[in-house]
C-alpha cells in the first residue's frame, strides 16, 4: 500500500514508541453536532466541526528541520532525514476549505470490531514483507502486540486506535459505516486533516509552536505503545481534534 500521509509536525506522530498505519479521522460531508449516533447498536465516532474558511497549509525549512531533530532524538538515528521524509511538503501557503466534521479521535479497535463482526472483513494484521515495504522505522516484532491473532482486538486495547489496517481497509470501514448509519462517511483529504489538526494559523503542533512532550503520546513520556484515544486532552487542536500528534500514523483520502 502507498503511504498517503502528510508529515508536517502538526499531524505527524513524532517521538512515538510505535507508529503504525491506522485509520485516521473520518469526515462527514456537512457540519454536524459534536456527537453522531445511529440507533445505539453501532459505535459511531464522535465528531468535531471545522468551519469553512482559509488556513495556513504546508511547512517551511525550519519546521522540517525540527521534525528531523525530533526524530533523531526519539529513534537514535537519522533515517527519516536520510530518506528525506519531509521534502515533499508544499511550502507554507493559504488554502480555503468548505466546512466539514471529522472524528475527534482515531477510530478505535472497538469501533472497527463492529465492522469486522458485521461483514467478516479480514482482521488487522501485516506480514513481514508488507511491513518492510512501508519503509517505517519500527521493527516488525513491535507489530505483534497489535495484531488480532484471535480474531478480536488484543485484550485491554478496545479503546486504543486500530492499527495494521490498509488504505483499502480504511475505505471499506467508511463505506460500511455510511451504510449502517445513514450518513455519508469518508476519509478526510490531506488538507482537511491538516486544518483540523493545526487550526488556521499554521502552528507546528496542535497546541502551538513549542514542543511539549506532556501533550501527546511521545517517546519522552512513554509508554512506548499506543494508549486509549483521547488520553492527552491538553494536546487538543484549536478545533478540538485529539491525538493529532503522537499515537499513530493516520490514513487520508489523498
Amino acid at each position: 500500500m502507498s503511504r498517503v500521509l502528510r508529515h508536517d509536525l502538526a499531524r505527524r506522530p513524532v517521538l512515538l514508541g510505535l507508529a503504525l498505519s491506522a485509520i485516521g479521522g473520518l469526515s462527514w460531508g456537512r457540519p454536524a453536532p459534536a456527537t453522531a449516533a445511529a440507533d445505539g447498536a453501532i459505535p459511531v465516532p464522535e465528531l468535531v466541526p471545522v468551519p469553512a474558511g482559509p488556513f495556513i497549509a504546508g511547512s517551511d525549512r525550519a519546521e522540517r528541520e525540527m521534525a528531523y531533530r525530533l526524530d533523531e532524538a526519539a529513534y537514535g538515528h537519522s533515517r527519516t532525514r536520510q530518506w528525506r521524509w519531509y521534502e515533499n511538503e508544499p511550502l507554507r501557503h493559504s488554502e480555503t476549505l468548505d466546512a466539514f466534521a471529522i472524528t475527534q479521535t482515531p477510530v478505535t479497535n472497538a469501533q472497527y470490531a463492529a465492522f469486522v463482526t458485521a461483514t467478516g472483513h479480514p482482521v488487522p494484521d501485516v506480514d513481514p514483507q508488507t511491513w518492510r515495504s512501508y519503509r517505517l522505522i519500527h521493527p516488525y516484532r513491535r507489530t505483534r502486540r497489535h495484531a488480532w491473532t484471535t480474531g478480536a482486538p488484543p485484550p485491554g486495547r478496545a479503546d486504543h486506535p486500530v492499527v495494521l489496517v490498509s488504505h483499502a481497509d480504511a475505505q471499506a470501514y467508511a463505506a460500511w459505516l455510511s451504510a449502517v448509519s445513514g450518513r455519508t462517511w469518508r476519509l478526510p483529504s490531506e488538507r482537511e486533516w491538516e486544518k483540523a489538526a493545526r487550526g488556521t494559523d499554521g502552528r507546528w503542533f496542535p497546541w502551538g509552536n513549542v514542543w511539549d512532550p506532556a501533550r501527546l503520546n511521545s517517546h519522552d513520556q512513554g509508554p512506548f505503545d499506543t494508549t486509549p484515544v483521547g488520553s492527552y486532552p491538553a494536546g487538543a487542536s484549536p478545533f478540538g481534534l485529539l491525538d493529532a500528534a503522537g499515537q499513530v500514523y493516520e490514513w487520508t483520502a489523498t
